[in-house]
C-alpha cells in the first residue's frame, strides 16, 4: 500500500492495474480552465481528471476561503465518480507539485489511506520517456463511503487557540510585501513560515528525506507534529507540507482550510507583517 509518495517506476509497473485509480489534478491558479486543457492534451494513460476548484472545493460550509472544504456528501459523490472504492489504491499527480496533495489530504480526511502522490508529477513521467494519452477518460463509478475526520481540521474560531501555526506561502506574502489576491497582506500573528516549495527540488521531486526531516524538526522544536496547524492562501499548498510531514515518518498535523484567503477578509482579526 502506498500512502505518501510513489515513484514513476512504481506507477509504470502498475499501469493497467484494475485496483489502481490514477487522478490528474493539474491546475493553474490564474486560469481555472488551464489544468483541464493540459489533461486533455497529455495525461498519464488511464488517468481521470479532478478539477481542484470544481471537484476538490465546495460551497462555503466550514470556511469562506477561495477553495472551501467540500461537504462529506460531496466528497463521497466526487470520489465515487472517479471510481474510487475502499480497496482502491489512488495515485494523484499534477503539473506543479501542489494540487495533487490537496486530493491526497481530502482522501485521508475521508478515511481513505491508500492514496499517494506521484513524485515529480507529470513532468517526472514525461522526463522518464513514458507515453501520454490525449482526450478524456472515465472510470466505472463506484460507491465510495467515508467518514470525515474532524480532528484533522481547524476552523476560523479555533485558529488562535492552536499551539503552533505554520504558514505555507512564500516569504514575500508571509512578510506582507504582497497581498496577492487577498483583501489584506501579512500573516496570522505568531505563525512560522515554511513555504511548500522548499520541500521540492527543481524537478518538483521531494528533496532528501534526512535534510527535510532536520528542517522540519528545527521548525517545530518541541511541539509534536500532530499539534501543528498548517495554512496557506486557500488551503491547497499547505497540503504539500502535510504530505511531506507524513512522508518523513512524522505524525500528520492539522489543516486550516480557510487559510489566509478567509482570515484576511475580517478587519477585526489580528494580522502581522514582517519576519
Amino acid at each position: 500500500m502506498h500512502t505518501t509518495l510513489v515513484s514513476v517506476d512504481e506507477l509504470a509497473s502498475n499501469l493497467g492495474n484494475s485496483d489502481w485509480v490514477i487522478v490528474d489534478a493539474s491546475y493553474d491558479l490564474k486560469d481555472k480552465a488551464a489544468g483541464y486543457e493540459m489533461y486533455q492534451r497529455a495525461h498519464i494513460p488511464g488517468a481521470v481528471y479532478a478539477h481542484p476548484h470544481k471537484h476538490l472545493s465546495g460551497p462555503p460550509l466550514t470556511d469562506q476561503g477561495r477553495h472551501p472544504l467540500p461537504s462529506a456528501d460531496q466528497l463521497e459523490m466526487v470520489f465515487s465518480q472517479l471510481g474510487i472504492s475502499k480497496d482502491t489504491q489512488v495515485i494523484a499527480y499534477d503539473n506543479r507539485g501542489i494540487t495533487a496533495a490537496r486530493l491526497w489530504w481530502l482522501l485521508k480526511y475521508m478515511g481513505h489511506d491508500k492514496v499517494a502522490v506521484l513524485d515529480g508529477g507529470i513532468k517526472a513521467w514525461t522526463d522518464a520517456g513514458h507515453e501520454t494519452s490525449e482526450g478524456i477518460e472515465t472510470n466505472t463509478p463506484s460507491d465510495f463511503e467515508g467518514e470525515a475526520k474532524r480532528e484533522m481540521l481547524v476552523v476560523l474560531d479555533e485558529v488562535l487557540a492552536q499551539r503552533m501555526l505554520v504558514d505555507s506561502r512564500d516569504a514575500e506574502r508571509f512578510r506582507g510585501d504582497s497581498s496577492g489576491s487577498d483583501p489584506a497582506a501579512g500573516h496570522i500573528p505568531g505563525a512560522k513560515n515554511r513555504c511548500h516549495a522548499e520541500n521540492k527540488d527543481e524537478d518538483l521531486k521531494l528533496r532528501d528525506v534526512a535534510e527535510l526531516k532536520a528542517e522540519f524538526e528545527a521548525l517545530l522544536g518541541d511541539v509534536p507534529s500532530e499539534e501543528v496547524t498548517f495554512y496557506c492562501g486557500s488551503g491547497i499548498s499547505a497540503c504539500h507540507n502535510l504530505l511531506t510531514l507524513e512522508h518523513l515518518g512524522m505524525k500528520l498535523g492539522k489543516l486550516y482550510v480557510g487559510s489566509w484567503s478567509e482570515w484576511s477578509q475580517f478587519e477585526d482579526l489580528p494580522k502581522q507583517s514582517g519576519d
